[in-house]
């Protein structure tokens, strides 16, 4: 292990989230990690409210957003996997004389 500077002193640096002697921890470690997840949890509440935005939009000229988003999540799925949905579905619909 190396040494790492808590409150004036060198210590030897704590493994991942080690309690070092007298209870102290790595406060600036943490308080490193604490800032970049507030960060990114800012940046990710910017992101939500801009697709918000580009939902609204596209909901002004006349586009479902709540198609929109299904079109988005199938976009993410793998080809084979919906082919194989749409076929059983069909299946079941045609089952229950819904085709």
């Amino acid at each position: 292990m190396g040494l790492k500077v808590i409150d004036g002193q060198e210590h030897e640096s704590p493994r991942d989230g080690e309690i070092l002697e007298g209870g102290e921890i790595a406060a600036d470690q943490l308080l490193r990690f604490i800032d970049r997840i507030e960060r990114l949890e800012e940046e990710k509440s910017e992101v939500a409210s801009q697709v918000r935005d580009v939902y609204g939009e596209a909901k002004s000229q006349g586009f479902d957003p709540k198609i929109m988003r299904q079109i988005i999540r199938l976009r993410k799925r793998d080809r084979n996997d919906i082919e194989e949905e749409e076929a059983i579905l069909h299946l079941y619909k045609q089952a229950l004389g819904m085709v």
